[in-house]
């Protein structure tokens, strides 16, 4: 079964609007993590506007002290002083992200031939210390061998154009880019002779996730933060985390 992240960049953008400690977001992670996620994502930015510093460390306590078995995932562009702050933190994953600094969100993928030796170089760094390297990259067929021939484990697909059309022609064919870019990683991962895992994430909601995991059932792991947030907002937090499991297993 594909594995749930859940992003917690929501929950600390909501508490930094105050000087207040709440929502805290180690108290939500503990949440979801009680209610069935595997695993917690955050996407620290240089101007701390959501996840600051602090969070990623208390998360990083958080999770190696009471869930050993949880994946931290931390996202990010690949600056020196990202570099340094997973290097002490020491996720389970880093997530490469082409994010210029006041971006708000991601909203597209690496052009890796681009960009292939900042990539190699940070994700050489990523890998001795055995933290598996994560590409986030757009629906393109080019894209995983590109990613594998830079030395990444995993690619996350990014799903935004395909859950902004959903419904329509444009989100069919939006969804059929991507399993076609899901295939194309397998022919590569078989060519170059080693694994190429599968992630993907960005707008997924209960809505369009069954048809997205019925078109592509491989993928080990989404991330998932705004619209299980909304939900949570309706639901609380581990029924919205219950729910998005049972989409994910195909349960009504």
């Amino acid at each position: 079964m594909t594995a749930l992240s859940v992003n917690l960049n929501a929950v600390a953008y909501l508490r930094n609007r105050r000087n207040m400690p709440w929502p805290s977001v180690t108290g939500i992670a503990r949440a979801v993590l009680e209610a069935g996620a595997e695993g917690i994502t955050v996407h620290p930015r240089p101007d701390e506007r959501h996840i600051r510093r602090t969070d990623v460390f208390e998360l990083e306590a958080l999770l190696r002290a009471d869930f050993p078995n949880a994946e931290y995932n931390i996202e990010g562009y690949p600056s020196e002083d990202f570099l340094q702050l997973v290097e002490k933190a020491r996720p389970d994953q880093v997530t490469f992200v082409p994010d210029a600094p006041g971006q708000s969100t991601s909203d597209h993928g690496w052009d890796i031939a681009g960009n292939r030796e900042l990539l190699e170089r940070a994700g050489d760094v990523m890998k001795a210390l055995g933290i598996r390297v994560s590409l986030f990259v757009d629906a393109d067929p080019d894209a995983p061998a590109a990613a594998l021939a830079a030395g990444a484990g995993r690619i996350e697909l990014y799903t935004g154009p395909f859950a902004a059309s959903f419904g329509t022609a444009a989100g069919a064919e939006a969804l059929n880019r991507l399993s076609e870019t899901a295939h194309a990683a397998h022919v590569a991962a078989r060519s170059a002779g080693r694994p190429l895992g599968l992630n993907a994430g960005h707008d997924l909601t209960l809505e369009n996730l069954p048809a997205f995991i019925e078109a592509i059932p491989d993928v080990d792991e989404v991330s998932i933060g705004h619209g299980i947030v909304a939900d949570a907002l309706l639901v609380g937090f581990p029924e919205a985390v219950r729910r998005y499991r049972r989409a994910l297993a195909g349960e009504a």
